[in-house]
This record gives C-alpha cells, structure tokens and sequence, in this order.
C-alpha cells in the first residue's frame, strides 16, 4: 500500500506552497532543481517546513484541499503546531 504525503514548502520569498506525492524526499528535490512546479521554478530553493503522511490519494487530497484554503498566519500556526510536537 502506497503512503501519500502531503508538504509545505516555504520558498525563497518566503511564500508557501502545498502539495502531495507519494515519494517526498523526490519531490522536494524536483521542486529544488527547477523541474516541479511553475510556481516553485522561479522562487528557489525552497525548504520542507511540513509534511504528514496518508493512507491514500483521496484523504491527502482533501487536506490538500483544506490547506490551500488557509490564510497564510493559519499555514504558519499548522506548521508551528506540528513542530512543537
């Protein structure tokens, strides 16, 4: 069974993208060498600030989803959560 990893990256204008894969150490990597995203290819490099793992496509998707709906001070305050534990 595949695991889905959902991720925030913060680039280097400090803006932060969201996204999910099932490899994210490639990932990261792909978005770091320019090959990943548009929006990411212009605003490198960029750091993993966080990441969680789902069972499958749909549930991270819909994270995903979630997420992208945050202002950008509830990213931060997800992100700060998840590193305080």
């Amino acid at each position: 069974m595949t695991t889905w990893h959902l991720y925030i990256l913060e680039l280097c204008d400090r803006t932060l993208y969201t996204g999910i894969t099932v490899d994210l150490e490639r990932r990261v990597s792909e978005h770091n060498q320019g090959t990943a995203s548009k929006c990411t290819r212009a605003k490198r490099p960029v750091k993993l600030v966080y990441s969680n793992e789902f069972p499958d496509r749909s549930t991270a998707s819909r994270e995903e989803c979630r997420i992208k709906k945050m202002t950008r001070i509830q990213k931060l305050n997800l992100i700060k959560e998840k590193n305080l534990k």
